[in-house]
């Protein structure tokens, strides 16, 4: 008899992926066997990447990384509906999210109870690296827009990445 696969799933927009996402990333991989890194596509939203670009960075930063974790993390888009049903369709019970604040676990708690109330989807957060408390996909957007150095908050596929993206933008008057 094989044991049961754990499994989780491991959402967020990754728009775009930071080290901080790639931590709490590699780091389920140390408690589970696959981790299902859920881009979260917002079809009413338009972030600076696309859902599949969004996906296809994640997979190359984990690639990159030469982390042997990283094989364990499979990387796939999910859209419509509700979180618990993509985690029901990929038979994982459990929900990782990464916490750099106190802010961040009022935000997150009462989704953990949710997903719990909803389909008894439990909710582990992991302590994020002090030294990505202050990184977010907000605030690397703003610096990476005016020019500041990405460089320590993101991965380099995704620092290429933004920088071609911005040079598109900065040439884009719309």
């Amino acid at each position: 008899m094989t044991p049961a696969v754990r499994a989780c799933v491991c959402p967020g927009s990754f728009d775009p992926l930071t080290l901080g996402h790639l931590d709490v990333l590699l780091r389920a991989a140390d408690l589970f066997d696959v981790v299902h890194a859920g881009v979260a596509v917002n079809p009413g939203k338009r972030g600076l990447f696309t859902g599949p670009e969004r996906a296809e960075l994640v997979r190359r930063a984990l690639a990159d990384s030469g982390d042997p974790r990283a094989a364990r993390v499979v990387v796939a888009e999910f859209g419509d509906g509700l979180l618990v049903d993509h985690c029901r369709r990929l038979g994982a019970p459990v929900v990782v999210k990464g916490l750099r604040s106190g802010t961040d676990y009022a935000y997150e708690l009462p989704m953990a109870l949710m997903n719990r109330h909803l389909a008894d989807v439990e909710t582990v957060f992991l302590v994020g690296d002090p030294a990505y408390g202050h990184v977010s996909s907000s605030l690397v957007k703003e610096v990476a827009r005016y020019g500041g150095d990405v460089s320590g908050l993101v991965p380099a596929a995704v620092r290429a990445a933004l920088a071609t993206r911005m040079g598109e933008d900065a040439s884009d008057p719309a």
